[in-house]
């Protein structure tokens, strides 16, 4: 059995000069990406791996989490940034099979689209560091597909 943690990145500064991509947490989103921590130890929600976009907000928003859950740095793609649920899917289906519970923080619209791919539970948008963990009876990664999934736990700010 697997389980994906989504995590929709903590609130951003609005502007950054060098663009979107190096947009910074802004001091709410530090504090609520904190909070989220702190919820997810407090519930054993403890993912073994987590994946991030390479994007300033997405990789401070894992790293808060991994350093309260005490885990190692999350593991960078370039290809969640901006990414489809096609795409975020696909990130998933190569995941490595001994992580039993994987956490993906990305961006929306792609990470709701995914989470509406997987579950067919429509939520239109995610807030930001909202999370949803969704249940799949599958063995591998590669067995993760459209409407697979079971929305077990969901929490939004």
């Amino acid at each position: 059995m697997k389980k994906l943690l989504l995590i929709r990145h903590a609130e951003a500064e609005s502007f950054a000069e060098q663009g979107d991509f190096y947009r910074p947490l802004s001091a709410k989103g530090i504090a609520d990406a904190t909070r989220l921590a702190q919820k997810l130890e407090a519930d054993g929600l403890i993912p073994d791996e987590i994946m991030s976009s390479r994007a300033l907000r997405t990789t401070t928003t894992a790293n808060i989490i991994a350093s309260q859950l005490r885990l190692p740095s999350a593991k960078l793609s370039q290809a969640i940034y901006e990414a489809s649920e096609r795409t975020l899917l696909n990130t998933i289906n190569h995941f490595n099979d001994s992580i039993a519970f994987a956490a993906l923080v990305g961006h929306n619209p792609g990470i709701a689209y995914l989470l509406l791919n997987l579950t067919g539970k429509v939520r239109d948008v995610l807030p930001c560091t909202a999370i949803a963990v969704v249940f799949e009876d599958a063995h591998s990664w590669q067995e993760v597909s459209h409407e697979t999934g079971v929305i077990t736990y969901y929490t939004a700010p």
